[in-house]
């Protein structure tokens, strides 16, 4: 019997395919090499729109009408991300555009209800009509 330890085991003791660093390679299914798959184009682009559209509609009403276009864009980019199975990124920000697309439509449905409503009661109440006209030349 000898006193000295034993060898540490090498690469071909353990497993024939690591290496010589103690680390096995990656699992079969992740990328090696650092590769990060591309982000959608569009997905950006939707984030950015459905956040100028809620944003900007509560300062003003004008920006409400880019929500529709965030709503679609962002559908669209999250339906070619899940189809491009890992081949594409920016679900997340796809995804937020297209809810804050769908939130910003309902407040310019809302708003437009608002004015709509307004119309026809300015069109069809004479009470209303009258006491508007009176308030706006008092002011």
């Amino acid at each position: 019997m000898s006193d000295s330890p034993p060898p540490p085991p090498g690469p071909s003791d353990h497993d024939p395919q690591a290496t010589w660093s103690g680390y096995p390679p990656p699992e079969a299914g992740y990328p090696q090499y650092g590769y990060a798959p591309p982000k959608h184009p569009s997905a950006t682009t939707a984030m950015v729109l459905g956040i100028v559209a809620v944003a900007g509609g509560l300062l003003c009403y004008l920006p409400l009408l880019m929500a529709p276009f965030a709503w679609f864009t962002g559908s669209k980019a999250v339906r070619d991300i899940d189809e491009s199975r890992g081949a594409q990124t920016g679900r997340g920000e796809a995804m937020a555009g297209k809810v804050l697309g769908i939130i910003g439509t309902v407040l310019l449905l809302l708003a437009l209800a608002v004015i709509i409503g307004f119309i026809v009661l300015m069109l069809t109440v004479d009470e209303f009509h009258d006491g508007f006209l009176q308030g706006w030349e008092e002011s």
